[in-house]
């Protein structure tokens, strides 16, 4: 694999995990006292939670969060040894970018 494509990868596997994590639906204090267990509902599906569906904007703003997270953390490796993981960063804030600048590219 390219080192272009682990930057990549990287970028948009914690991306997407944090559009995973922004679709979930808290879960309020009574849901977590539960009920009995006989009470409770059996069956394929039924422990499944609906998701949030998010707008493009949502996504637009988590995408730049992410880019925005690691650019500053980029910026905050000053030491010589982490001028790697800084690039690294960099790179993947650059991939993040380019796609909402063009929603198509990849």
């Amino acid at each position: 694999m390219r080192a272009r494509d682990k930057v990549a990868v990287s970028a948009l596997r914690a991306t997407l995990a944090a559009l995973d994590n922004a679709e979930a639906v808290p879960v309020g204090e009574a849901e977590l006292r539960g009920t009995a267990l006989e009470e409770s509902p059996v069956g394929v599906g039924v422990a499944e939670a609906q998701r949030r569906e998010l707008s493009e904007r949502s996504v637009a703003d988590i995408v730049r969060a992410e880019a925005t997270e690691r650019l500053e953390a980029a910026d905050q490796l000053t030491a010589p040894g982490h001028a790697d993981r800084a690039a690294q960063l960099r790179a993947e804030a650059a991939v993040l970018l380019r796609f909402l600048e063009d929603p198509g590219a990849g």
